[in-house]
């Protein structure tokens, strides 16, 4: 389950007239974007000498153009207007929009995706279900050249390491074009039905955080490849409801304690077209991650065993058989994927993060697998963005390593610099200090970061800045002056205070709390709980950002409403201990944190307590359902947005990664099943789901619904045919979903006194 923290915002009208600088529902899915120049994927030219990023157009927020920003002359420009090649309303396979949903990118159209050439001259993006070519070196008519032009919808497209090809996958098999003469070539063969080459499986995409199923060797001489059997997966029958009727849809679907697909790792060698197999082992483990060593000899396989407390690092040789074991990752609860391992090729070393002390940190392994000695340490940890790499660069001739950690707090992702010698004796450097969210992109040879900054109180900023820190240049200032998008709400944005409350076990909790706009001491206002409080995910941060406490937020305090969100044990950011504290029983110490957090937020004298509603989606869902259902008469209202309601139902890798195996965890799955709880519902529930919703089932509220039914339980449903798990991401149905959302908190809570 990626994180599905609700990114689209909208207002809540209260019974009261909404003034002239509140915002509305509509306004959140209009142009241009409130927060501001929308970018996405800021990257280096490999020679460092352009930025490349996406930008949303101002008359649609969620169609996507490419740009370039020549670093030299200090000049933006626009390379390709995604309007000029296809269509606005473009038709996705349904390959596409299964990856794209898996990628949290469903919503955006236009140019989602792009990579740049080796030689820095050229750029690939797909667009319309073909790919195209950018060719920097030719006149801005002449630049884009059309790479596919069939019928089929091609997909995962990369440059090969040199830059001679561009690989892509059709119809469940993997091809590659050659650029200078565009002579196409089929690499596998037999893909279709339940068969897939080159492609990562419906697990891999949602739960491991890895998109692609092949990779290139360095030379390009060789192209690994997953192929994946979906026949042991069990069939089931889904019901996708559109608006005009229904189709039954038969998905391989993995669900805890079943089978998996059947995944193999072949070599294929591109001079002859042969295919060598490896021999992953025992058939009950995950294909986690696939890495070349630089010499292009050998091939480094993560393989991570099924209950997912062991994960091995093994050498493979590009003739395939048996690899050769260099070390090995183990827990007693889970081990966490990342992608976090890197070559020193100078050194014949691996730059490595483990949680083996407690805490992320890193470690140089050498190419035989020896230890020989931790990078960082500490009671904090090395760490990106969720899901992302914390390491940002490496010079290795220099002997240093960037990246990003908790250092400074939790709430917080800064830059560093350390040694890779020093290890855990000299702290690391900072090269970033101001309060707030950091995210940091470098350049290859780690002469300049660009650096996309925010806090609560500044929507995102782009710089450039030398490896020191000092900022070269705003590419995108993005000031809050008259001209912003935001300026007409800006008075009255309110600024949001952190604290933190001990939970039962005298861990600290950090909370973050939105007082209303124009906030008057004396009166009492209804509140809402934001929460979603899966694991390693984390709500309280100093971010602006639409999905962590940034316009969600603000929206409801314009409103009248208190705002609070707290990251209960469970969340990610403080260590493998604070994370772990729900292993094998989840709605357990979730719940009981989040109570902990009403409880204090209910004794504050601007609260009123019987007018406190709760709303999540997801897993945020899920728990809205087990807090209002564990303890009756604590909320009002509650919303539930696509929830997890047996875990059973839902897929292997998440499922059994916390909780194990069915049959022998049946007690830890009986206690974190919500329809255990749901003859306790006292209180007034709405439950929204995307009728076509492939992730978690709309089966999970069919589900819900009978048991409250026989249990004599009253509630409101909001179905969404055709709309799959992130149903309010899209205009139409975000637009209706958040005004119904508001509605029901409206008529349940009602204006403040």
């Amino acid at each position: 389950m990626r994180s599905f923290v609700i990114g689209i915002t909208a207002s809540l009208a209260l019974t009261a007239a909404a003034g002239a600088g509140d915002l509305t529902v509509e306004r959140l899915f209009d142009a241009p974007d409130l927060q501001g120049p929308s970018l996405r994927q800021p990257r280096f030219s490999p020679d460092g000498m352009l930025v490349s990023y996406l930008r949303a157009r101002d008359d649609d927020p969620q169609v996507f153009d490419l740009w370039a920003y020549d670093i030299a002359a200090g000049q933006h420009r626009l390379l390709v207007d995604s309007r000029s090649l296809a269509p606005s309303v473009e038709t996705l396979s349904s390959e596409e929009e299964a990856r794209r949903e898996r990628q949290r990118t469903a919503a955006l159209r236009g140019i989602v995706e792009y990579q740049w050439a080796p030689d820095s001259h050229a750029l690939l993006f797909p667009l319309g279900g073909d790919l195209y070519h950018y060719d920097l070196s030719k006149p801005a008519s002449e630049a884009v050249r059309r790479l596919t032009t069939t019928e089929s919808y091609e997909t995962d497209p990369q440059y090969s390491p040199k830059g001679r090809y561009v690989s892509f996958i059709r119809d469940q098999d993997l091809y590659a074009v050659e650029i200078a003469t565009g002579a196409e070539r089929r690499l596998t063969t037999g893909g279709g039905g339940l068969i897939s080459n080159g492609v990562a499986e419906f697990i891999a995409q949602e739960e491991m955080n890895r998109d692609t199923g092949y990779w290139w060797s360095p030379d390009e001489s060789h192209l690994a490849f997953a192929r994946v059997d979906e026949s042991p997966v069990a069939e089931l029958e889904r019901f996708e409801v559109q608006a005009g009727g229904f189709r039954v849809l038969s998905q391989r679907y993995p669900a805890a304690g079943a089978a998996n697909a059947d995944v193999r790792l072949g070599v294929i060698a591109l001079d002859t077209g042969g295919i060598a197999w490896t021999d992953l082992g025992p058939t009950d483990h995950y294909l986690a991650r696939v890495n070349w060593f630089p010499e292009g000899d050998q091939i480094l396989v993560q393989r991570q065993a099924r209950d997912q407390k062991r994960l091995d690092l093994l050498s493979f040789p590009v003739t395939g058989g048996s690899g050769r074991l260099l070390f090995s990752e183990t827990s007693d609860t889970w081990v966490d994927l990342h992608d976090d391992l890197y070559f020193l090729p100078r050194r014949k070393e691996l730059l490595w993060a483990s949680q083996r002390t407690g805490h992320n940190h890193l470690y140089r392994y050498g190419y035989d697998g020896r230890l020989k000695g931790a990078v960082t340490a500490g009671d904090w940890d090395v760490l990106g963005e969720w899901q992302a790499p914390a390491v940002r660069g490496i010079d290795e001739k220099r002997g240093r390593v960037y990246f990003m950690a908790t250092l400074k707090t939790p709430l917080e992702r800064q830059l560093y610099v350390a040694s890779l010698d020093a290890g855990s004796q000299r702290a690391p450097r900072p090269l970033t200090s101001q309060d707030g969210w950091h995210n940091i992109t470098m350049s290859q040879d780690t002469r300049r970061f660009l650096q996309v900054y925010s806090d609560p109180m500044q929507p995102p900023q782009l710089s450039l800045h030398n490896s020191t820190g000092k900022r070269l240049a705003w590419l995108i200032e993005n000031r809050l002056d008259d001209q912003h998008p935001y300026a007409p709400y800006l008075d009255r944005h309110v600024q949001p205070e952190f604290g933190t409350l001990p939970a039962d076990d005298g861990t600290p909790l950090y909370w973050q709390l939105y007082k209303p706009a124009g906030f008057e001491p004396g009166r009492r206002y209804p509140a809402i709980l934001l929460v979603y409080g899966g694991p390693t995910v984390q709500t309280v941060t100093r971010h602006w950002s639409e999905r962590r406490g940034g316009q969600t937020a603000q929206l409801f305090t314009q409103r009248g409403y208190v705002v609070f969100a707290i990251d209960n044990r469970g969340s990610g950011g403080r260590g493998q201990a604070f994370t772990t504290a729900l292993y094998r029983h989840l709605g357990g110490v979730e719940v009981v944190d989040q109570l902990k957090g009403v409880e204090w937020l209910k004794k504050q004298p601007f609260v009123d307590a019987s007018r406190v509603g709760v709303f999540g989606w997801s897993y945020g869902g899920y728990m809205t359902l087990m807090l209002m259902m564990q303890s009756p008469g604590t909320f009002a209202a509650g919303v539930a947005g696509a929830p997890v309601t047996d875990w059973r139902l839902y897929d292997t890798h998440y499922t059994e990664r916390y909780l194990g195996m069915p049959d022998e965890n049946a007690e830890g799955y009986r206690q974190s099943n919500v329809l255990t709880y749901a003859g306790a519902l006292r209180d007034r529930l709405l439950v929204m789901h995307g009728m076509a919703d492939d992730n978690v089932l709309f089966t999970h509220t069919t589900l819900l619904i009978k048991e409250l039914v026989a249990a004599g339980r009253t509630f409101e449903v909001m179905p969404y045919p055709g709309s799959k798990h992130g149903a309010l991401s899209f205009r139409e149905t975000g637009i209706h979903g958040w005004k119904t959302i508001l509605d029901f908190f409206d008529r349940n809570l009602g204006a403040a006194k």
